[in-house]
């Protein structure tokens, strides 16, 4: 007996995540149910796009309302049998901790990574996610640290060069941590490099017989 698979009502991907150019929280994709779910339930508006309408949440609405709406809008889709994807910083659901779980998850696989590689192209693997330029944990780190260091002496009332000596210090941590990053990553680069065979040394070629010194009698 032949069996045939079964028809499937997939209803189109709706996207709903927070655009990084403009901050607006836009909506993409969707059939017209889901515009009318995403207008009804989380307050979306139409808008006009190089490639089609979409919808995305009035200018100037704060970022809890922004998670609200969006994650109101996203479990009113899934209720109905949409398929959605919702921007992680949007979800309401998610916690702080999720993050830092991750975080730490994260920093412990890397480690794993590192005891158990095997090749050169692993090392320098895990030596890349520690100080690439942009999204290195190193470069990370030190923009957590200057803006501390900024904030902390906002707060202090303190002019730029007259912090109290620990607040000052946080400046030169972030130039030591920059200076890690730069010795890591020329580790890296080292490390990438093609292994050399052990040098031999070369034989060593007999003396020239010394001819005998005749002795006078």
């Amino acid at each position: 007996m032949t069996q045939t698979e079964p028809d499937f009502w997939v209803l189109e991907y709706v996207t709903i995540t927070k655009d990084p150019r403009t901050g607006l929280v836009v909506a993409i994709g969707g059939t017209e149910q889901a515009a009318d779910i995403l207008q009804r339930t989380g307050g979306f508006l139409s808008a006009p796009g190089p490639r089609g309408d979409y919808h995305r949440l009035p200018h100037g609405l704060p970022n809890e309302q922004q998670r609200l709406k969006a994650s109101s809008a996203s479990h009113a889709l899934l209720a109905t049998g949409h398929s959605v994807h919702l921007d992680p910083a949007l979800n309401m659901l998610a916690t702080p901790d999720d993050d830092r779980d991750a975080a730490l998850r994260y920093l412990t696989q890397l480690a794993e990574r590192a005891s158990t590689a095997e090749t050169s192209s692993a090392v320098v693997e895990v030596l890349t996610e520690v100080a690439a330029p942009v999204h290195g944990l190193l470069p990370l780190t030190r923009e957590v640290i200057v803006r501390a260091w900024i904030a902390a002496g906002d707060l202090q009332g303190a002019a730029p060069g007259e912090e109290p000596e620990p607040i000052a210090r946080l400046g030169s941590t972030a130039n030591s941590l920059s200076e890690a990053a730069r010795v890591i990553l020329h580790a890296r680069n080292h490390a990438a490099r093609p292994a050399q065979p052990p040098a031999i040394a070369p034989a060593s070629t007999p003396g020239r017989a010394q001819s005998p010194v005749s002795r006078r009698r």
